[in-house]
């Protein structure tokens, strides 16, 4: 059992006691319906089959032309595609000291828990942007597959009269990416920018909910079109000469599968009892594998067991879920549900 502050240090206990601090910053993606509990990658990366990089099957649907059942047709027989996903770890870690010292002269201020808080907000902040920065190199890829997916899931309309959001595009978005699958659509990640525009639209509709007291009450939670809104300030914003462009990330459920992977020691505390008087450092590490549906981590440009963001973000990392022939059959971009809108608002 380490020392923390005087006061024994549980990394187990300290883990669970993370989880029950109330988070401040908005983090929506992360907490989103977007991101599905994913037991089969766990399992991989927690046994001796994976350790940071992983290929899994995935299976296409069946297909092939039906033959006429007549008594004299030879009856033939197809395979169903068969398909491979990669799939990688991000690990991340961080440390922060405080003095002795502090703790003293603050007649003993809850260190303890302050990090409990802000380490906690702390990973959730670097799990949007591991999301973020995978989203960002999903639609880099400038292969031919990669490219047509980006074209299809991709909703520009920042360069239009008005270039903002309004009545009908949201609908055409959807329909562009997944045509008749549209309705596998149910998320919208957008910065409060966008959100205030459709509000002054009047085409977001808040969820309301019925008090003790019997009044009806609007909640935090809009809709548009029928999908979630989700409000984050995190999403991407680019300057285009002096007005910003955003964009709005529309998500299906389970458009990422996602797994928490076992840490050997996922928190712990280093003490140097000499320097300025006596530091304690709390170390924090973690390892986790987000897995964008129908799209593969080919790792063509990784210098370590665990990805930077930056190679995240890179194209040429990423490819559409494909059989691994050299002629390349691809998993249909349709079934994909992942698109964004880029706009002024």
């Amino acid at each position: 059992m380490s020392k923390f502050n005087t006061v024994s240090f549980n990394p187990q206990a300290f883990g669970a006691y993370v989880n029950t601090i109330p988070k401040t910053k908005k983090n929506e993606l992360i907490k989103s319906k977007a991101l599905s509990l994913n037991s089969e990658i766990k399992r991989v990366f927690d046994s001796q089959t994976g350790t940071a990089y992983a290929v899994l099957p995935m299976f296409g649907l069946l297909g092939g032309a039906a033959l006429n059942y007549d008594g004299g047709t030879t009856i033939t027989a197809d395979t169903a595609s068969k398909y491979e996903r990669g799939i990688v770890v991000v690990g991340r870690a961080k440390a922060w000291t405080e003095q002795d010292f502090s703790e003293d002269i603050t007649g003993g201020a809850g260190f303890m828990d302050n990090v409990a808080s802000q380490v906690s907000d702390f990973f959730d902040g670097v799990d949007q942007d591991t999301l973020l920065a995978i989203l960002k190199g999903i639609f880099s890829m400038t292969d031919k597959a990669g490219a047509a997916f980006v074209k299809n899931h991709t909703y520009d309309i920042s360069k239009e009269e008005s270039g903002l959001c309004d009545a009908v595009t949201l609908n055409k978005a959807v329909q562009m990416a997944g045509g008749d699958n549209k309705n596998s659509y149910s998320i919208c990640v957008m910065h409060s920018a966008v959100a205030t525009n459709l509000e002054n639209l009047n085409l977001l509709e808040y969820l309301k909910y019925t008090d003790s007291e019997g009044i009806q009450r609007s909640m935090n939670i809009g809709t548009w079109n029928g999908r979630t809104v989700l409000v984050d300030d995190g999403m991407p914003v680019d300057n285009e000469g002096d007005l910003p462009v955003y964009t709005t990330y529309v998500l299906g459920k389970g458009a990422f599968d996602y797994a928490e992977l076992s840490v050997n020691v996922p928190y712990e505390i280093y003490r140097d009892p000499l320097t300025n008087g006596g530091l304690e450092t709390f170390i924090a590490r973690q390892r986790k594998c987000f897995a964008p549906y129908g799209i593969s981590y080919i790792k063509a440009s990784q210098k370590s067991l665990s990805p930077t963001d930056a190679e995240l973000s890179d194209g040429a990392n990423w490819e559409l879920v494909n059989d691994g022939m050299s002629e390349k059959s691809y998993i249909d971009d349709k079934s994909i549900p992942i698109c964004r809108i880029i706009s002024k608002g």
